[in-house]
């Protein structure tokens, strides 16, 4: 055996997705960092072992821009660009690459943490080390560290260090959650085996192992949708352990879930009720994905009355938007529905607070063991919510090894400095504005080539029947004086028109209603309709027009979507069956769907001009969708002619390095395994190739540039300062889009 000693500044527990993104993070701020995981591969349950698809705040399209950005959204878009399809192992390299890349991270795989010394006072303990075997190297490693993070999902770190946590449900009256029981329990929710399915092209036979359960003696064809050809994704539901000690009992839960799995293979092949003759098992799980443990005990517990609130926490630096995706604690058994949800109206914020130990002073933790009730959980516990909150917990840890301080100081004393770092990094925090003082870009006079002023959708790619009421969503900036629809008409009708706000600028849903027109359309096709729609709000944000039903009329739509506005369905039932899902039909979000129109634009045209796409909002300090899309756009781009923004200082200032974040459109719900298929490698709206010029004494020169680029945010640091008057990102193309489009800029000395 051999005994070795790792130092660093931040040691992360758990490669998971939240460990990853906590350890890139720390990393990139300068701090060495130690990640450790049991397992051969990163990415937990979204790796190839386990092959569960990322979640997060899109909530598969329920919500609107709530994509992750950060370092999930980097995961996500290069994933995008090399596997759409979702290969398993592919996805374990674009993890596996991103830790790779960043060189204060060292990696340790195969690495089981069992072994904690801490200081043993009851309110005031501080872990001094962590200690792993490494299996098939035999190597006992010791990693001693300022700030350590737990993300290992069951939480046994911090357990071992005898911070506080939690296991199973509350009792309701402790946060008055209407979700939890009455009398609190020890149930949790369970764990869940996949598989893959193959044709091969000619008959395979199956006969099923002894162990595998028979189940027509059981509720499952009854309750759950068992189809021929589904994916592993479609059978999330072959979940049990919900009453048992999802860790102690892990084996015995993994041996029932086989069972499961077998049994259902055998209907499906042996019963003579589908179409399986030529398919075959082509891969079966054997590490079951946990949901639930130990949830630790924080500064906060988050609680569902936070989550359907959207609790402006002063202190958020994460935000998740899936539902409270609770699910019963017989599991495949169960004979209610897998799971029931409940949406807030918008995405809702996770505060600093929640992430780091109530009474471990250098315990930060990320992931599902984060401080919240068992209702909360049933939405911060999906992956890429776990990841943002990793980067939230990594960042933290960062500046508490560099300051030398505990969290909770951190919290206290530096709150800003934090919040506003994740800002510099494009991390995911909604509604927060960077006014980071080092920024040369926010004294810059800014300019560009030409701004999308006029708001028009004109290029109809046919017209859809009014059956039902249909949505949009549209900045207005700074007022609203009128809108033309394109519309048909097959006899004499009223168009009706409502105009309401959204109440949150995070949400984009009806909340309160200011006005309604209405107008008579004569009979004939291709007429644009105007209505005298005048709205003047105190600051820019979103109008929620509703165009009325009328089975005379039809609105005429674009099939290319168009940055700032989105179409909705009012009334769209959820996609899968009610014995699968249990869902509230009458939740704003649900009811406006944006599903059936995902994709397209509505043909509207403002009367009068916007400034919602102004140069200025490049350098405004918002880097997501907030009350209006926050971002610059060119006019319609010409082949041959460049668009540029232009930052200008009365002085030469020196800087050596620029910051661009292009716009991904995080409307577009993007998954990293086989769940739906995104068809596009590289979001339309990216400029795909620019250069970065300086004026220098009177000339202009390039001082840095990019082609093919598929990324939101890039940074460009260079050899040497350069003092100039003027910057300019010259944009020649896009990756599809009609226009150039940029969040931001930022120039640091």
């Amino acid at each position: 055996m051999r005994s070795e000693t790792v130092s660093s500044q931040v040691t992360v527990v758990g490669g998971g997705l939240s460990g990853v993104c906590a350890a890139i993070a720390a990393a990139r701020l300068g701090q060495t960092v130690a990640l450790v995981n049991n397992r051969s591969v990163l990415g937990g349950n979204s790796s190839s072992e386990v092959r569960v698809w990322v979640c997060g705040a899109t909530g598969h399209g329920t919500h609107r821009y709530a994509r992750e950005t950060g370092i999930m959204g980097e995961l996500f878009v290069e994933n995008q660009y090399r596997n759409k399809d979702g290969n398993p192992y592919f996805w374990d390299m674009v993890v596996h690459e991103a830790v790779r890349a960043e060189p204060n991270i060292q990696l340790f795989l195969n690495t089981d943490v069992h072994e904690v010394e801490a200081d043993r006072e009851e309110d005031e303990r501080t872990i001094r080390s962590v200690t792993g075997w490494m299996m098939g190297s035999e190597r006992r490693i010791r990693f001693e560290s300022q700030v350590y993070l737990d993300c290992t999902g069951d939480g046994l770190v911090g357990f071992l260090a005898g911070a506080k946590y939690r296991l199973g449900r509350e009792a309701r009256e402790e946060f008055n959650e209407d979700w939890a029981p009455l009398v609190a329990d020890d149930i949790t929710l369970g764990s869940t085996l996949l598989f893959y399915t193959k044709d091969v092209g000619h008959p395979v036979k199956f006969t099923p192992p002894s162990t595998a359960i028979d189940v027509m003696k059981t509720t499952i064809p009854e309750r759950r949708i068992i189809r021929s050809g589904d994916n592993g994704c479609a059978y999330w539901w072959i979940e049990w352990g919900g009453e048992h000690d999802i860790v102690h009992d892990n084996e015995r839960i993994r041996d029932e879930l086989w069972s499961v799995i077998y049994g259902i293979w055998d209907y499906i092949k042996n019963s003579g009720k589908f179409d399986a003759e030529n398919m075959t098992l082509e891969w079966v799980g054997s590490v079951p994905g946990k949901r639930e443990y130990r949830r630790f005990v924080g500064d906060y517990v988050l609680n569902q009355n936070d989550i359907l609130a959207q609790r402006e926490f002063e202190d958020r630096v994460a935000f998740g938007g899936w539902s409270i995706d609770l699910h019963p604690p017989q599991g495949v058994y169960a004979s209610e529905s897998g799971s029931k949800h409940l949406f807030m109206d918008g995405n809702y914020h996770i505060p600093f607070r929640s992430l780091y130990s109530a009474n471990v002073n250098n315990l930060l933790m990320a992931g599902r063991d984060i401080s919240a009730s068992h209702v909360a959980f049933g939405t911060t516990r999906v992956m890429a919510t776990c990841a943002v909150i990793g980067e939230a917990a990594g960042t933290g840890a960062a500046l508490c090894s560099a300051k030398g301080v505990t969290p909770r100081e951190l919290h206290a004393n530096h709150l800003r400095e934090l919040q506003q770092t994740m800002l510099r990094q494009d991390a995911s925090i909604i509604g927060l504005r960077s006014d980071d003082k080092d920024d040369l870009a926010r004294l810059a006079a800014v300019a560009a080539s030409s701004e999308r002023s006029r708001f028009a959708v004109e290029r109809s790619a046919g017209a859809m029947a009014l059956e039902t009421d249909i949505g949009i969503s549209m900045p207005v900036d700074p007022v609203l004086d009128g809108i033309e629809v394109l519309v048909d008409a097959s006899a004499m009708a009223t168009l009706t028109v409502e105009l309401w706000d959204t109440g949150r600028p995070e949400n984009y849903v009806p909340k309160s209603k200011i006005t309604e027109v209405s107008v008579p359309v004569a009979a004939g096709g291709l007429q644009w309709v105007k209505l005298d729609l005048v709205w003047r709000p105190e600051s820019a944000q979103n109008a929620f027009l509703i165009v009325k039903a009328n089975d005379s009329l039809a609105l005429h739509m674009d099939d290319r979507p168009t940055t700032g506005m989105l179409a909705y369905w009012k009334g769209d039932k959820p996609h899968v069956s009610p014995d699968l899902e249990e869902h509230q039909p009458d939740q704003p979000v649900v009811q406006w769907s944006r599903r059936k129109l995902d994709g397209q634009a509505p043909c509207i045209r403002l009367s009068t001009p916007t400034s919602a796409f102004a140069a200025d909002k490049a350098t405004d300090g918002y880097l997501r969708p907030y009350g209006g899309p926050h971002l610059w756009s060119s006019d319609r781009m010409i082949p041959g002619r460049p668009e540029w923004l232009e930052l200008a200082w009365e002085m030469p200032v020196a800087f050596r390095q620029v910051h661009l974040v292009f716009n991904d459109d995080v409307n577009v719900d993007l998954i990293n395994l086989h769940h739906h298929i995104t068809p596009l490698e590289a979001m339309p709206t990216l400029i795909k190739d620019y250069r970065v010029e300086a004026r220098v004494d009177g000339n202009w020169t390039t001082i840095a540039e990019n082609r093919d680029n598929h990324k939101r945010k890039h940074v460009h640091t260079l050899d040497a300062a350069v003092a100039a008057d003027r910057l300019r990102v010259v944009a020649d193309s896009s990756n599809g889009s009609d226009y150039a489009e940029i969040i931001e800029v930022r120039v640091y000395a």
